[in-house]
């Protein structure tokens, strides 16, 4: 069913068991599992899937270390377990991946860790190597299943060898394992199209709206026509994350439930930088105490990220300060590798949907996650599951908790569990070097395509790939602006992925903006295949043009010329 097709079936019967409104990490990850359980359930964003904060990650999968000295044990085990889970279930997408720390003193923090622990102080101090030791030795504990290796330290001269880059006054540094994702927003769409394929009572429609709410349903509005419908849902999840406030005010409940803080993020095209990197992602304390990053994403690199209070989301924009901050931020652990502003590819800023508090630092308030149910009441007679905090490591579980508590709500047991469900394209992924290339060859004699073509078509989808080779066949022709990339993948993404507008392809089913790989020319060759594929008059391409390149300079920082 395409999305008009689903709109109409709720135009015809409008009742329903389940509304998930907001198509992040959590909301989506709440559809695939009541999915799974058989339950009828619509999923509503306002925009596209995965386009909010899940899309303003730092394409890191974690389990928190910081968080120890929060005390926030519980939080750190699950997310660490979970990160275990995504490595297993999403590894066309989620890697291991060696997290280095460059450290340039010894007993720096020791006093202070503690008193943190017990909250006697909140003002951060620089850590060093002992209380760094501690932390990554309680790491690997909540690590022992061994899907990761565990941590391992470097005197200064070790360090200055494997990284020649950093600067000499280290005294050593620690390296761990977390886990790298490297593109969230198709991580999100395979789950989603996962819980359509399982059970045909789940649908998904992006790009639309809850306009107003009466005592048993909700008016929704098609942002595509303008045209609006009305749905009766017995259950409310309000996934919005830092927008659930203004949500549940549009659904007649005043709530304060939500104070998220901004997160902004560069992506810099610097070559020498890169190679500085390795394989390795650089995660430190900068000199006012906040952590940050430097990540290693494909050919480029990663930067970010802050942490600053903001009462609007719709107006989370990467600043010039933040610009600013970060490009001093580098110089702590690249001193002799200068980077400005022509490095710069892409921006990116998203709010994080923690919950309200009167923490006196953002990095103080807790990631963990909880469920504010409202219960009827007020002229509006379903509950409103409302879901608080949480990270995008820790989505399956939290998603877990919710839809158990839905199933409770409705009267219905859980039938199945998304512990060891592969998502996507890590279906039958193979599991070792030998049997990636056994895989790829039968892939190559399937198909036609030629073996490097077949690599980086699974390199790109995962197992996935072999749906998009039959559907490609032949005869297909490379782009001529991006030829790593053919008119029939393209119109794939476009027919099967729910592409509306332009930029849900440049920007959510490719990391080709992201990678700062879009040009003019590429730029009008994509609207001209998308248009095709989806039916588009000259002018309905031409609008789609200028959106994309309102968006891109507005909320990314690319100018790219008309």
């Amino acid at each position: 069913m395409n999305r008009q097709e689903i709109i109409e079936t709720y135009r015809k019967n409008p009742h329903i068991p389940v509304l998930i409104i907001g198509a992040g990490v959590n909301g989506i990850g709440t559809f695939r599992d009541l999915a799974l359980q058989g339950i009828h359930v619509l999923l509503i964003d306002k925009g596209d899937f995965c386009s909010g904060a899940s899309a303003a990650s730092s394409h890191m999968v974690h389990g928190g270390l910081r968080y120890l000295e929060n005390g926030e044990f519980r939080l750190v085990r699950e997310a660490v377990q979970e990160r275990n889970l995504l490595i297993q279930n999403a590894p066309h997408y989620v890697k291991p991946l060696p997290t280095t720390i460059p450290i340039f003193k010894w007993f720096s923090g020791l006093l202070n860790a503690p008193l943190k622990f017990f909250g006697l102080i909140n003002h951060p101090s620089e850590r060093g190597a002992v209380v760094i030791k501690l932390g990554l030795i309680l790491y690997d504990i909540y690590s022992r299943q061994g899907v990761v290796p565990k941590h391992s330290f470097a005197f200064r001269k070790q360090s200055l060898t494997g990284f020649p880059s950093l600067p000499p006054n280290i005294i050593c540094t620690a390296t761990y394992f977390d886990a790298a994702m490297s593109s969230p927003e198709r991580l999100c769409l395979e789950m989603l199209l996962d819980a359509e394929a399982v059970n045909p009572l789940a649908k998904a429609i992006n790009y639309v709206r809850v306009e107003r709410a009466s005592t048993d349903s909700l008016t929704l509005s098609d942002q595509l026509s303008g045209e609006q419908f009305t749905v009766k849902p017995n259950i409310v999840i309000n996934a919005t994350g830092a927008w659930i406030d203004f949500t549940n005010q549009v659904m007649k409940r005043q709530t304060h439930f939500m104070g998220g803080t901004k997160g902004s993020h560069l992506v810099l095209n610097h070559p020498k930088l890169r190679q500085a990197l390795g394989d390795h992602e650089f995660f430190f304390e900068n000199k006012d105490g906040r952590i940050v990053l430097i990540f290693p994403l494909m050919d480029k690199v990663l930067v970010g990220t802050s942490d600053l209070p903001i009462h609007d989301p719709e107006e989370a924009r990467c600043t010039e300060a933040e610009i600013d901050y970060f490009l001093e931020m580098i110089k702590v652990v690249f001193p002799y590798i200068p980077v400005d502003r022509s490095h710069i590819v892409f921006q990116f800023s998203g709010v994080r949907p923690l919950p309200a508090t009167n923490a006196s630092t953002p990095g103080q308030i807790s990631r963990d996650h909880s469920i504010q149910v409202i219960e009827p009441g007020e002229g509006v007679d379903f509950p409103i599951f409302c879901l608080i905090g949480g990270k995008w490591t820790s989505f399956r579980a939290f998603s877990e908790q919710v839809t158990d508590a839905v199933l409770d709500k409705l009267g219905f047991t859980r039938k199945r569990s998304t512990n060891d469900l592969p998502i996507g394209g890590g279906h039958n992924y193979p599991q070792s070097t030998e049997a990636v290339d056994r895989w790829l060859q039968t892939y190559h004699h399937k198909t036609g395509l030629f073996l490097e073509r077949s690599r980086l078509l699974f390199e790109r989808y995962g197992t996935r790939a072999e749906e998009l080779a039959r559907f490609s066949g032949k005869d297909d022709q490379p782009l001529t602006h991006k030829p790593d990339y053919t008119r029939n993948e393209v119109t794939f993404l476009a027919q099967k992925e729910k592409v509306v507008h332009l930029d849900d392809l440049i920007l959510r089913r490719t990391l080709i903006a992201m990678l700062g790989e879009l040009t003019t020319g590429l730029l009008y060759e994509l609207a001209e295949v998308v248009g095709k594929a989806l039916g588009w008059s000259a002018s309905m391409k031409q609008a789609e043009i200028e959106r994309t390149l309102h968006i891109l300079a507005d909320r990314h920082g690319v100018i790219i010329a008309r």
